[in-house]
């Protein structure tokens, strides 16, 4: 059956580049040509991711408030129509869609007082369950590749680079191809002419058509000399124009052709000034947020004219006029217009719009949605600010008003009020009551908290005087009966005064929030020795508590005191197990210590812990203080004492008790079918086999677990002492070298010692020798030197000898 391929599905990073690259060089209309490329992807679906994901303008931050209610202002004129409101809020279709619903999430959410669903984002709530096909994976990011890729991918992906790279077209490869065939004939014909040229084969060359030229015998465009002599004055004129301009100098460019590497720049400035004029390839790999032109700045307009400026100014000067006039201006205060800066007043701010209009719309939309049939009757569903309204494309905006200080006085602020200093804490509203009472109330003229507009009549003070008169008419009457007690021991001066600095004394917030700390540190501690031993120690806890362990105390046979005495130690027991499990549950308990399965193990920690307080209801647990724990303690103690010697019991080795648990726990076997423990003895071979397979598959996982982290506390280990690994191994380097060096001087010292000793015993002898040969030299020299006087003494006695004769002969 041949394979059937569904396109479609999640796109890749490979994909998302190679969709990049055709549309640089296809454009944004040959969606077929495109997808051609992609084996797995329809033109649908490659213009779809292109315009909500890959296109460079498309605008992926967070969404503003402005375009959240534009947004629930054009859902609530054109409902679902998101193509349509897409380029009006600025965004893809997509994802106006996810975050209109997140909006509605959010404000059902608020309204049902969920927290749990407010809180997680929207991605979680829809994320996909395993099985399920995401309907629209073109607005989902890219997926990382695999690192084996399939072979339909690499054939792909080879594919789409060989023809991305064809930058000229089918007509010039084929060109090029019809080329290199031309090139290969030529070249086989000729290596054949040779062939039978060399066998003695004459081979006649082709008929060469009028008009053409036969390339192999002429010359092409070849000039002929002209017949005679040549007139060579004009070279020889040339020549010397040349010598002449070499001995003024020449440069490197007038010597020489042009230089690549300047034709190469030149190409290169053409080249960035026809990117300029489209840089689609910059703007898709760089995906900047493309310019947006600003608006323009809209301020509500002012509520006060010029008109009624110019009589606040003319009420200022008449006033200023009035108070230069009178006689007994010093009596007076400060009546300025304006406050002076000693005054501790802020300028009313401009009242800020309450409600959010975001969550507003969403409520009126969900309320719009769930309307019932106009058959039922009744009251329609109430709008938040009558529903918003429906005047244009963008939402109204609310005229927010400047407070008018000419129709309004402030007030003088009362004795303790809060708020009109400058700070950190609450502003005053701009908007204040019209009244009498002025802020510059310096002399006092009017009580504190006279907010009535205007003065009181005659009646009204009347009326006013006789309540107070009522009221002072109901106290009870005075006692005049007073009691003197003198102390008996007069407290000196000095405790006095200590105990007045003990009331002023004001006391550090560190030391208060240090000693609080301590307080809650002692308090926990307290807390902690009142749990169980098992909370104290870390001991591992049961995930259920059984209570198949108890017996109804009425039961037939009645039970004996001692086993109603049992019966209440398990009953405490249980209680304590579903307290610790309640008020400390371990991890295992609340599914967190593993990810497989977490929310089935939620699902079972909730419904425990509803089983628990069902329980703790019925069968309470009781605190027991220090004292009475202390007293049981002892009890305990010495009962275990009584039963030691009634017994004959002594006191056990740590041997002898790991022996009896050993032998206690071998006895006790875990049934995973079953999950649950029985006796050894009770159970099958099958049985057996079970629960030895879990227990190595729990050793198997205990040992992976301790191998990670001895891997992880080795790599923190290897980070935290890699320098000092590092200068250690130098330095045992450098120790091993200077080993080495000491070695080797110790060897070569001993080799000097032993020629010291070779030299020192040969020193005589080679003493002896020299001074027989220098008595040998000298005794030669000797017999020479008198040798040589001998034959001197006859070499004068001949020379006088023969001139004695010569002297006889003349």
């Amino acid at each position: 059956m041949p394979r059937v391929m569904i396109k479609g599905g999640v796109w890749r990073n490979t994909e998302d580049e190679i969709l990049k690259a055709a549309v640089m060089k296809y454009g944004k209309n040959q969606w077929s040509r495109i997808a051609s490329l992609l084996h797995r992807k329809s033109a649908k679906q490659c213009k779809a991711r292109w315009f909500e994901w890959l296109d460079p303008s498309i605008k992926k931050t967070e969404w503003s408030r402005e375009e959240d209610e534009k947004l629930l202002h054009l859902a609530k004129l054109m409902p679902t129509q998101w193509r349509t409101i897409a380029p009006i809020v600025g965004r893809t279709a997509s994802q106006c869609l996810e975050r209109y619903e997140s909006l509605l999430d959010r404000a059902q959410a608020k309204e049902s007082g969920d927290t749990t669903s407010s809180s997680a984002p929207p991605g979680e709530r829809n994320k996909l369950k395993p099985g399920e096909i995401d309907p629209n994976p073109e607005t989902k990011p890219a997926r990382p590749d695999p690192r084996d890729m399939d072979e339909d991918e690499l054939e792909m992906l080879s594919e789409a680079r060989a023809r991305l790279a064809n930058t000229q077209g089918k007509k010039a490869k084929r060109k090029a191809r019809e080329k290199q065939l031309e090139e290969a004939r030529r070249l086989a014909a000729l290596q054949k002419r040779r062939e039978l040229r060399a066998a003695g084969v004459k081979v006649k060359l082709r008929y060469i058509k009028k008009g053409r030229m036969d390339y192999n015998a002429e010359v092409p465009f070849e000039k002929r000399p002209a017949i005679g002599f040549y007139d060579t004055a004009k070279e020889i004129q040339q020549e010397e124009t040349d010598a002449l301009d070499m001995s003024k100098g020449l440069r490197q460019h007038q010597l020489e052709l042009k230089r690549r590497d300047e034709e190469e720049n030149k190409l290169r400035k053409k080249d960035k000034e026809k990117r300029k004029e489209n840089e689609i390839p910059k703007a898709i790999f760089e995906d900047d947020e493309p310019d947006r032109k600003r608006s323009k700045l809209v301020l509500p307009e002012p509520q006060i004219s010029d008109t009624d400026m110019e009589q606040i100014v003319k009420l200022g000067r008449a006033s200023e006029a009035a108070k230069e006039s009178v006689s007994s201006d010093a009596l007076l205060a400060d009546y300025n217009v304006t406050p002076g800066p000693s005054l501790a007043s802020r300028t009313p701010r401009t009242p800020m719009p309450q409600g959010d209009k975001v969550l507003q719309e969403a409520q009126n939309i969900m309320a719009l949605t769930n309307v019932d049939t106009p058959l039922k009757g009744g009251v329609n569903n109430e709008l938040i600010e009558n529903g918003g309204n429906f005047s244009g494309v963008t939402p109204g905006k609310d005229s927010v008003r400047t407070p008018n200080t000419v129709l309004t006085t402030p007030f003088r602020t009362k004795e303790g009020q809060m708020g009109l200093t400058p700070g950190n804490r609450m502003t005053p509203s701009g908007v204040s009551i019209s009244g009498g009472t002025p802020l510059r109330d310096k002399l006092s003229i009017n009580p504190d908290g006279s907010l009535d507009e205007g003065s009181g009549t005659t009646y009204e003070n009347g009326e006013a005087k006789q309540v107070l008169r009522m009221g002072l008419s109901s106290l009870p009457q005075p006692k005049n009966d007073f009691e003197i007690v003198v102390p008996q021991e007069e407290e000196d001066d000095n405790e006095v005064e200590m105990q007045d600095d003990d009331n002023t004394y004001i006391e550090d917030q560190a030391d208060v929030d240090q000693q609080t700390e301590e307080e809650y540190r002692k308090k926990r501690e307290a807390d902690f020795r009142k749990r169980s031993q098992a909370v104290q120690r870390s001991l591992p806890r049961p995930l259920d508590v059984n209570h198949s362990v108890l017996r109804p105390l009425n039961s037939e046979p009645p039970l004996t005191d001692l086993q109603k005495a049992e019966e209440l130690i398990k009953r405490e027991m249980i209680v304590m197990l579903h307290h610790d499990s309640l008020e400390t549950p371990t991890n295992a308990q609340m599914g967190q210590d593993d990810n497989k399965g977490s929310c089935k193990k939620k699902e079972r920690f909730i419904h425990n812990e509803s089983v628990h307080r069902s329980y703790i209801s019925k069968y309470p647990y009781h605190n027991f203080t220090d004292e009475e724990m202390s007293n049981a303690k002892d009890l305990l103690a010495s009962e275990m004492e009584v039963v030691k010697k009634g017994m004959g019991h002594g006191d056990i080795s740590l041997e002898a008790y790991t022996q009896v648990w050993e032998e206690c726990l071998s006895q006790v076997l875990y049934l995973p079918s079953q999950s649950r423990y029985t006796r050894a003895n009770l159970a099958n071979k099958k049985d057996r086999i079970e629960s030895h397979e879990k227990r190595l598959e729990q050793n198997r996982q205990h040992m992976c677990k301790e191998a990670k982290r001895a891997g992880k506390i080795e790599k923190k280990l290897k980070i935290l002492t890699g320098g000092y690994q590092s200068r250690a191994q130098a330095q045992i380097k450098q120790v091993q070298d200077l080993e080495d060096q000491i070695e080797q001087s110790r060897l070569e010292m001993s080799t000097f010692e032993f020629l010291k000793n070779q030299e020192i015993s040969a020193i005589p002898q080679r003493l002896f020798s020299i001074q027989e040969d220098v008595d040998r030299q000298t005794k030669r020299e000797k017999e020479l030197q008198e040798q040589f006087y001998a034959c001197s003494l006859e070499y004068e006695e001949l020379t006088t000898t023969k001139l004695g004769y010569v002297d006889d002969v003349h």
